[in-house]
């Protein structure tokens, strides 16, 4: 018998639906932990991507601060120096996501909206449903 069906006919024997319920509810376990441990190392290789994004960058930025400054003032023209400003915010940014606290910051924020600004968070339509669902797979069975 097939997990769902079991799922939606009653069971005769109270210790199987125990039993039932239990593996399921270990199962459902697995699967949030599974999904926790898989977006803890997202973060990771996020985090490391930008401290490794941050060493190439910042070498890029070294160069280009030295070679900016010295065309500066052997050509005395000032403004080679401005694109060092965009370039220096970039690197900050660098920084902050892989060695500061913009992860914590943003988590933060992330909890903010989520307590307050909830409505922002609304899926077109609402919440999908179990009705909606086996509406979509009739209407798929009768249109093959």
């Amino acid at each position: 018998m097939h997990w769902k069906s079991r799922l939606l006919t009653p069971c005769s024997d109270s210790n199987t639906c125990n039993h039932t319920f239990v593996f399921y509810f270990v199962q459902l376990e697995r699967q949030l932990i599974m999904q926790n441990e898989m977006r803890e190392r997202q973060m990771a290789m996020q985090i490391a991507w930008s401290r490794e994004f941050l060493k190439y960058f910042g070498t890029f930025f070294g160069i280009t601060a030295v070679s900016l400054t010295a065309g500066a003032i052997k050509g005395k023209k000032p403004v080679l120096i401005f694109p060092m400003v965009p370039l220096g915010f970039v690197l900050a940014y660098q920084y902050d996501m892989g060695y500061g606290t913009l992860i914590h910051r943003m988590k933060g924020e992330a909890e903010n909206i989520l307590e307050t600004e909830k409505s922002k968070l609304q899926l077109p339509k609402g919440m999908i449903t179990l009705k909606a669902l086996k509406k979509q797979e009739r209407n798929r069975v009768n249109f093959s």
